[in-house]
């Protein structure tokens, strides 16, 4: 009987068996080290979770936002620790819920924030000085960023205590997702703008979420996962040194966004080597001297894309895995998604049970009890290396184009992705991929799942309430204040100050976001 050909989804090849050998070569203190300690290949906190748990961040958002106030409320009263913010599509592309291309998907992938008054609502009972708040945003992440000041400010929370995190992160959108409005360099400007920004009044604020996730859901491996992530941190770092920002500065404040799929110890391993590469770029390649700046802090999302229509119960089982596989590779917030995302929005119901998961994991297990528990094994530190140097080697690759946004604009990635893709689809549809339920153990007779639907009176309720806005509010100060983002854009000055007086004004963010369109011009994919 010939033994199959056992590899990990990023095609490394693996042995039956691993042992000391495998660790020659190694630098024991400068490629492992000890946990806090650069190139901190085993963790970024010398206790981890010893210490604290992670920050247990399901991701919400439905709808209107006095309903997904509701859900952040609900998760609160039963353990999360932080809030995750999903917004709708219109939300994302800058435009208002009346706006004609928002129809059909206003607050269907999230929640629809068309003013302050909806961020109000969205925020309402929150304690914002001890809740972080994550917002998936990319780019309209300055305006969203800005009215959460804003409603924090006119509820009295000193914006020096406001933590979270916006993703900000454009260039994966050109890779991988889509939803962009802007061209490459101002959208760089904006990015750049909003780290100085907070450098200025929001100094506990996350300016970035490098996000190798949606790349990953979209057909990445682990490997390319970790490259294409850390070539475009590279690309953001040195934006801001152009724009004059000192790296130390601005680099503690920067976090990453990684997707954990089912390659159990492939997963453990990107992470270790990801924040090796990183402590290695920042202090080699940069220059940067605050330990800070070399510590590579990231969230993690369980793979939504390992999800299955199919037996989706199933999907449990599959999170709770991906889930003990982020917190093994030291992540430091983690969203489990719902087993019934694979349908629509998670109900209730599926939000708790995955919430669950990450509490079970974190009180019941015992894997917080030791830092780093496969810190030294043979199997995950071969691993950790082979991932880090087929991941510089992509990294020479991209600089071989010129960077990031060159290779983004060569399609590098999205050729690579794609390919990656179609071998992932090949491996399941020929068997060799095994997907229970779906090409193996399949059940004719599945039982039916309760589903999250957005009604349509609610679409039209969020209609009627930005209609009224427009009417009750001073149009002069809008239009004056509008006037000034527009100079603002249109010449070197930081952007957001502007757009804060707007936004304060209720400008509305299509409003906003159309000056900005008039002055920037649209993003076309060639």
């Amino acid at each position: 009987m010939t033994e199959t050909r056992r590899e990990t989804t990023s095609g490394i090849e693996l042995r039956d068996v691993y042992g000391p050998e495998d660790l020659e070569g190694n630098d024991l203190d400068a490629d492992i080290g000890a946990p806090g300690s650069p190139p901190f290949t085993r963790g970024i906190h010398p206790s981890m979770y010893r210490r604290r748990l992670w920050t247990m961040r399901q991701y919400a958002g439905m709808g209107t936002a006095g309903e997904t106030n509701r859900r952040f409320r609900y998760l609160l009263e039963h353990g999360q620790t932080g809030l995750s913010v999903a917004f709708d599509l219109p939300t994302q592309m800058g435009l208002d819920s009346d706006h004609p291309r928002a129809e059909g998907e206003v607050g269907k992938t999230g929640v629809a924030i068309d003013s302050i008054d909806d961020m109000h609502r969205l925020l309402e009972d929150i304690p914002l000085d001890r809740v972080s708040t994550s917002m998936t945003i990319n780019a309209t992440a300055p305006i969203l960023l800005v009215l959460y000041e804003l409603v924090a400010e006119e509820r009295g929370f000193d914006a020096a205590a406001l933590s979270g995190t916006v993703q900000n992160d454009l260039l994966k959108e050109y890779a991988a997702r889509g939803t962009y409005i802007y061209p490459p360099k101002p959208s760089m400007r904006l990015i750049t703008d909003l780290f100085a920004y907070c450098g200025e009044r929001l100094p506990r604020w996350n300016t970035i979420s490098i996000s190798g996730y949606h790349m990953r859901e979209a057909g990445a491996t682990a490997v390319q996962e970790v490259a294409f992530t850390l070539a475009n941190g590279i690309a953001y770092v040195q934006a801001a040194l152009q724009a004059g920002l000192d790296i130390d500065r601005f680099a503690p404040r920067l976090s990453f966004f990684f997707a954990c799929h089912m390659d159990f110890f492939e997963e453990v391993a990107k992470f270790r080597a990801a924040r090796r590469m990183w402590a290695r770029i920042m202090s080699e390649r940069f220059g940067a001297k605050d330990p800070r700046s070399l510590v590579l802090r990231f969230h993690t999302q369980t793979g939504g894309a390992t999800l299955t229509a199919q037996q989706p119960q199933n999907n449990i089982v599959r999170t709770a895995i991906e889930a003990l596989a982020a917190v093994l590779g030291g992540t430091q917030s983690l969203h489990t998604n719902s087993f019934d995302e694979a349908f629509a929005l998670p109900t209730e119901g599926a939000a708790k049970i995955a919430l669950r998961s990450q509490q079970i994991i974190g009180y019941e297990t015992g894997v917080a009890n030791a830092v780093d528990p496969f810190g030294g094994a043979y199997f995950v530190e071969a691993l950790t290396d082979e991932i880090e140097d087929r991941a510089r080697a992509y990294l020479d690759k991209i600089e071989g184009f010129g960077g990031a946004v060159a290779a983004i604009e060569a399609g590098f990635y999205q050729d690579e992705i794609h390919e990656s893709a179609f071998h992932i689809q090949l491996g399941i549809e020929s068997g060799e991929r095994v997907v229970v339920g779906v090409n193996r153990f399949q059940d004719p007779g599945e039982p039916s799942v309760e589903l999250q639907r957005i009604g349509e009176e609610e679409v039209g309720a969020q209609v009627e309430r930005l209609r009224r806005l427009r009417r009750e509010r001073d149009t002069e100060s809008v239009e004056r204040a509008l006037g000034a983002v527009r100079a603002a854009a249109t010449g070197t000055d930081n952007v957001l100050p502007a757009m804060r007086e707007a936004l304060r004004a209720r400008a509305t963010l299509g409003e906003v976001s159309d000056v900005l369109r008039d002055v920037f011009g649209e993003y076309r994919p060639h």
